[in-house]
């Protein structure tokens, strides 16, 4: 009797589905997801500040009150705690849909402020649940290269950013990095000892309401030319003397 054949991909392991938006806002919400954030900043500073010989110009741009649209150049995985070290307050981010995944590291991020972003399509439910954290008041980190880059010029800046501050009123304060693509390289497993600078440029400020296409793209403009100048100063304060 000829053996029968299973089914195609019955043998393939399942794939793990990520965590939903709705879980990542629920747990970011929490009291304690608060206090480990303050936990892992002071963990931040303590041991990995002095490492990279980390330096700031501006930093009370951070600290603002209200919704605030922090918006860094991005060349490593340790932009966003690094800001967090430099600034006071929580500060939440879209993160790839990959790090909500394992249900632990899905805990650790979602505690430390992020949710889930479908990359390479419109996401439409992520920008609305950025809306609605920018709404209630807090502060965002959102990288308007999007994925990494390399290189002290900063890329082609998208217009995500410009229509979450027209949407919401929030001001865009950009944040130039440098050092970071030395320390944590992509594919490293341990930070480099290297120096590291964050400048911190002023806030742009945006009328709330309708935008035209023209005028977003004007203001992404404004947040590719003020950023360039924070990513060339934070280069120019890592320089050797």
């Amino acid at each position: 009797m000829a053996e029968e054949q299973a089914p195609e991909g019955a043998h393939e392991p399942e794939k793990k589905q990520a965590k939903s938006r709705e879980w990542a806002l629920r747990v970011g919400a929490r009291r304690s997801s608060v206090w480990f954030f303050r936990f892992i900043r002071r963990m931040i500073i303590l041991f990995i500040f002095p490492w990279l010989r980390v330096t700031s110009e501006g930093a009370h741009n951070l600290n603002l009150g209200g919704p605030v649209i922090i918006a860094p150049s991005h060349r490593s995985a340790l932009d966003a705690p690094i800001i967090a070290g430099v600034g006071h307050r929580r500060m939440r981010a879209l993160g790839k849909q990959s790090l909500f995944v394992n249900p632990v590291a899905a805990w650790v991020v979602a505690a430390l402020g992020a949710i889930p972003l479908r990359r390479g399509e419109a996401d439409r439910d992520a920008m609305k649940s950025a809306r609605d954290i920018l709404d209630s008041g807090e502060a965002m980190i959102v990288f308007p290269e999007g994925t990494r880059q390399s290189g002290p010029r900063v890329a082609e800046v998208f217009d995500g950013t410009a229509y979450l501050a027209s949407k919401t009123g929030a001001p865009i304060v950009p944040v130039g990095i440098a050092g970071t693509e030395t320390a944590l390289p992509p594919g490293a497993k341990f930070i480099h000892r290297s120096r590291v600078a964050v400048v911190v440029g002023e806030p742009i400020r945006v009328p709330q309401g309708r935008m035209s296409r023209p005028a977003m793209r004007e203001l992404s403009g404004r947040i590719t030319t003020d950023l360039q100048a924070a990513l060339d100063r934070a280069n120019e304060l890592i320089r050797p003397d």
